[in-house]
């Protein structure tokens, strides 16, 4: 009887917050102000997240190249000996 209880309650408390959510998505819509301002603030939000990857692939390649350079033979070395 306990869990029945609990079970019970729960899928209440389930649908009043769907209710209320529901209930505020519709309201919101109603209050939202669309500007002229609306695709720059969603252009600037998103702009680092296309801008990310491509800075990154910037850091790498810098950061491999020096490591490249780091791993060559040593110029004054003689030529087909390795170290």
């Amino acid at each position: 009887m306990n869990m029945r209880r609990t079970i019970v309650r729960a899928a209440a408390a389930a649908a009043l917050v769907h209710a209320g959510t529901a209930q505020a998505s519709v309201d919101s819509y109603r209050y939202l102000h669309v500007t002229i301002e609306t695709p720059w603030i969603i252009f600037l939000g998103l702009a680092p997240f296309v801008m990310a990857p491509f800075i990154l692939m910037g850091v790498m390649v810098w950061r491999f190249a020096e490591r490249r350079k780091d791993d060559e033979a040593p110029e004054n070395a003689p030529e087909g000996t390795q170290e």
